[in-house]
């Protein structure tokens, strides 16, 4: 090759013990504790909705950022999986590895400001497991949310009942986990294989389209993915709905539903913003509240804290 490549093995990689984490086991929110109290009209009729996609053997999928394993309601998500609420599960990269700390070791998240100062950021032992996992899994042909599910499993975390992905492996469950390469503290590792990556986050791509397939008279959540959920399921639904048509059948009597912090008129949401409005590139809004909807389906906008949205779709269901 005619460029040099960086040589990883040249990197200093310290013991998580070493790490300062400013997040504990101790934010995990479980069925039995008092939940955050936080209402909105939409949350009933999104209840009610996937109540019905779950009588009638339909998709219910949850595509979510790494904030919302970050901010502890892992053991509601595992709960809603449990009694079946929930069928599919898909986070970014970072989403698994918080699941994946708190796992191993009860603690995770670093201080970026902090650690990248030292050149230090990600550059920890015990998180580039994860990278032994999706190798192992993509020789036996997993995705990489079932490879590192049976990796918690098999290696007996001491946390691993409040892992979404052990919970997901052992009730047969897809949670799967799309990678951009380099976005993820586990790429600096040398033990991270590109080709293993990418065959494991691509066949994560392939389950999601499957489940997306049954999406006709299901459900879709996004919390809080402004690029990679709108991306990966706008690309999903297209593959899902070209063989759905082939075969004399529509995808378009959904809802979808979206969870963010952005201050959105709810009322606005069902057409896509003008181009002069800032809002028209985020991608939530014109994809899945807009676009993807326009044929039959339902939309609606919940502005709030994970924490506090979860919780309130967890005691609506639950």
């Amino acid at each position: 090759m005619p460029f040099k490549q960086f040589d990883r093995s040249e990197l200093i990689i310290k013991p998580l013990s070493e790490r300062q984490s400013d997040i504990t086991r101790d934010i995990l929110l479980f069925p039995e504790d008092p939940l955050p109290e936080f209402e909105h009209s939409d949350i009933a009729k999104l209840a009610a909705a996937i109540r019905k996609a779950k009588d009638m053997g339909a998709s219910v999928i949850m595509m979510m950022g790494a904030h919302v394993i970050r901010s502890g309601v892992g053991p509601l998500l595992i709960d809603l999986m449990k009694k079946k609420y929930i069928t599919h599960f898909a986070l970014n990269g970072a989403g698994a590895i918080h699941d994946f700390e708190l796992a191993l070791a009860g603690v995770t998240t670093e201080s970026v400001a902090r650690y990248i100062s030292e050149g230090q950021f990600g550059l920890w032992e015990e998180p580039a497991y994860i990278n032994e996992a999706v190798s192992a899994g993509a020789k036996d042909g997993l995705g990489m949310g079932e490879a590192i599910g049976k990796w918690v499993n098999e290696h007996r975390f001491p946390y691993a009942e409040t892992s979404l992905f052990a919970a997901a492996y052992t009730h047969k469950v897809p949670v799967t986990v799309h990678v951009g390469i380099g976005c993820d503290i586990v790429h600096e590792h040398e033990n991270c294989d590109g080709a293993s990556l990418g065959q494991a986050s691509y066949a994560d791509f392939l389950i999601f389209t499957e489940s997306v397939s049954n999406l006709e008279n299901g459900v879709f959540l996004n919390f809080g993915s402004a690029v990679t959920g709108p991306e990966v399921y706008l690309k999903a639904l297209s593959m899902a709905r070209n063989v759905a048509r082939q075969k004399g059948r529509k995808i378009a009597n959904f809802t979808t539903a979206v969870f963010d912090l952005h201050d959105i008129d709810p009322a606005s949401i069902h057409s896509e913003p003008d181009k002069t409005n800032t809002l028209y590139y985020y991608r939530p809004w014109k994809t899945i509240m807009a676009r993807t909807v326009a044929d039959g389906g339902h939309s609606c906008y919940i502005q709030g804290r994970h924490r506090e949205t979860v919780s309130a779709l967890y005691k609506a269901l639950a």
